[in-house]
């Protein structure tokens, strides 16, 4: 029995301690070197432990965590050459989340949570554009109006719009071709999905953090093997994660385990292409938020994939193969060799690219949080099915979820959408009601003729065009509405 999670076999057992988990760690290597199977070792043992995880699932196939693995001549070897006494085949408590609510639970962030950094990312505006989406939260927080959905945010900038001048004066030039590129990316946005994500009710990120009854860590797995298909908004998402615990979690200092770690598949993405104040974001969340007792574990093919400043952060490493076809692959290895502290016994270099499936160069932090020696590695075979759940047993997971009915409903309050349509209706009765001509009174006869003057029917200029725009609003978010209403129940449905 070992204080820890037991990784694998070396020289001798390498073990993670947990008071270290939380100095955020590395899986690396190619596309099918074991990378998962590492994933899903560390995740049970976190578990076990009574540490809530997350995983993003990407290739669909980390669901059999919840199920007991089964009997297999290479996996009892494995089990005999490393010496685990204690190993038994178990599932683990697990919760499926899903942004799309098909193969879990619904996962929302409202429009207001996400901010204009993220979002803007997330919508890949240009700096002009940024500051139009600035300017909407800074209204919105003035004039007390939630954002919660993507319908919220759309009426606010055609609000803006529409009322351009005013805004000038307050909040600086608005550019209508900028709103109109804004409404644009926010139709392609919500093509893709998003209009799902964006509402309420809202992530409350500690039903991340539960324990089941007999004290094991809940296993929480985000399906993303169709999010993958919008990768933007499966970084923002993981981005916004990150932020919200940031923001939420007591400071937590030194632990004897942490109290959530999560598993990033794909990390590349969360840096391909972001701006240079989101990146600087991320690497200071990542470098703090260990003071709040999250760990967080990288997952990616080439160690190059990180910003160096994030690479530095990560204590624990365990780098499966790379494959040297190409000069950039060759610096990967020379790039991966140099970060582990160097073992007499064996060269790091050659052997990152002579390494088997489900062996890895290993090297996790001791005593005082210093980097261990680097190891080869024979890894640990999972103590959960590796593979996906059936159909079956995922409804079956859903049935039996802790949090099942929490999320399912979508809801709809009022917000920035409705409280602007109903200033649009006002506005629009208002001038109806000003314009509108006064009642004749008869002229008394009189028997000498006389020329009399009719009051004139003619509107002003000023009537006619404030009319015209409130009419025009009035229209336009009505329309809003039918679509928002109609689209929201047909989603539901």
């Amino acid at each position: 029995m070992h204080n820890g999670i037991l990784v694998g076999l070396g020289e001798s057992p390498v073990v993670l301690d947990p008071k270290y988990a939380n100095r955020h760690g590395l899986i690396a290597g190619a596309t099918g070197t074991g990378k998962t199977v590492s994933l899903q070792v560390l995740a049970e043992g976190f578990s076990r432990l009574g540490v809530p995880v997350f995983m993003a699932d990407i290739k669909g196939d980390l669901s059999g965590i919840s199920q007991p693995g089964r009997e297999h001549p290479k996996v009892s070897e494995r089990v005999a050459k490393i010496g685990i006494a204690d190993f038994a085949f178990e599932g683990f408590p697990t919760v499926a989340w899903d942004v799309f609510g098909e193969q879990g639970h619904p996962v929302r962030a409202t429009i207001s949570d996400m901010g204009p950094l993220l979002l803007g990312r997330l919508l890949d505006l240009n700096p002009t554009q940024e500051g139009v989406l600035n300017l909407a939260f800074k209204f919105a927080d003035d004039e007390g109006l939630a954002l919660l959905d993507l319908k919220d945010l759309r009426t606010a900038l055609q609000h803006i719009g529409d009322n351009a001048k005013d805004f000038r004066n307050r909040y600086g030039n608005v550019s209508s071709a900028s709103i109109g590129a804004i409404q644009r990316q926010l139709l392609t946005l919500e093509q893709q999905g998003a209009e799902r994500f964006f509402g309420e009710p809202a992530l409350d990120l500690f039903d991340f953090m539960r324990v089941d009854a007999g004290g094991r860590g809940q296993i929480n797995i985000l399906a993303a093997d169709r999010l993958m298909h919008s990768p933007r908004l499966y970084a923002t998402f993981l981005l916004w994660l990150l932020s919200e615990l940031f923001e939420n979690l007591p400071e937590a200092g030194d632990l004897d385990r942490p109290k959530l770690v999560f598993f990033f598949d794909e990390a590349h993405l969360l840096f391909d292409d972001a701006p240079k104040a989101l990146a600087d974001k991320v690497e200071q969340v990542v470098r703090l938020i260990r003071s709040k007792g999250v760990g967080i574990f990288f997952i990616t093919q080439n160690p190059l994939d990180l910003p160096d400043a994030v690479l530095g952060q990560l204590g624990n490493r365990i780098q499966h193969a790379l494959r040297a076809f190409t000069p950039r692959d060759q610096k990967a290895v020379r790039a991966a060799a140099d970060t582990f502290r160097p073992n007499p016994k064996l060269d790091t270099a050659r052997a990152i690219m002579e390494l088997g499936v489900g062996e890895a160069l290993v090297s996790l932090l001791e005593a005082k949080g210093t980097p261990g020696m680097v190891q080869q590695t024979l890894i640990c075979p999972p103590r959960s099915r590796i593979g996906p759940v059936s159909a079956d047993e995922r409804a079956e997971l859903l049935r039996r979820s802790p949090l099942a009915g929490r999320y399912e409903t979508m809801i709809d309050r009022d917000s920035a959408h409705e409280i602007l349509s109903r200033r649009a209706d006002e506005a629009a009765r208002t001038v109806e009601e000003t314009t509108r001509p006064a009642p004749r009174t008869p002229a008394p006869r009189s028997r000498s003729p006389r020329t009399t003057t009719r009051p004139s029917q003619r509107q002003s200029t000023g009537e006619a065009f404030a009319k015209s725009v409130a009419r025009s609003i009035g229209s336009q978010l009505g329309r809003s509405i039918v679509r928002g209403i109609l689209g929201s129940i047909f989603k539901a449905r």
